[in-house]
């Protein structure tokens, strides 16, 4: 997670409204395809776990979960559902070689300041195995700035994301976009891309 102190207050103060927005996680169809991608008992990362919603449907489907966030109270619920190894992090702790089949990074490094973008993406692509799955959803725009929150955005283009990716040694393979609304009541414009390692 960003280690930005006004986004990590925010995500602290309003852990429960923000367990609302995201309860229906488990049933992203995003999660459903990157679950099916990898063999039961195979390691993965849950980077920005939140709640930990996500993380526990990855541990139900026989997956090995680690995940990360850098709010205390989020990683306390992820912490709470089976089979899920949370922990304190943020995105500059994340380190290690081919650790991990498979890298779910769901609307979280969308709070990282741009100019920190492909340093993150280099040490995630490094801890992925060769050939391992990776997921990052972004809303999707231009410019960086907070939300009425006081949370820190950085927005991307497609295309722009697209370019990151592979910049970073990753392989883009398939992208979906859409609408939804967030934690700020907001609808947003969101991309998602699935890469191999």
């Amino acid at each position: 997670m960003s280690s930005d102190p006004q986004t990590l207050k925010v995500y602290g103060e309003k852990v429960a409204d923000y367990v609302k927005v995201t309860e229906g996680a488990a049933k992203d169809p995003l999660l459903t395809a990157f679950i099916g991608g990898l063999a039961r008992g195979t390691r993965v990362l849950d980077l920005g776990c939140g709640p930990g919603f996500a993380a526990a449907e990855m541990a139900r489907a026989g997956l090995q979960v680690e995940a990360t966030d850098a709010t205390p109270e989020m990683v306390a619920l992820a912490a709470a559902h089976d089979g899920v190894n949370a922990s304190l992090a943020t995105f500059d702790e994340i380190s290690g070689e081919n650790l991990y089949d498979g890298i779910w990074a769901n609307f979280c490094l969308l709070h990282a300041p741009r100019a920190d973008m492909p340093r993150h993406l280099a040490a995630l692509r490094k801890a992925l195995k060769p050939g391992g799955l990776f997921h990052i959803g972004l809303k999707t725009g231009t410019g960086e700035h907070r939300d009425k929150l006081g949370r820190l955005y950085t927005y991307y283009t497609e295309t722009e994301l697209t370019g990151l990716l592979t910049a970073a040694g990753f392989t883009p393979f398939s992208s979906t976009t859409g609408c939804d609304k967030g934690l700020d009541g907001k609808m947003s414009d969101w991309a998602a891309i699935a890469a191999h390692g």
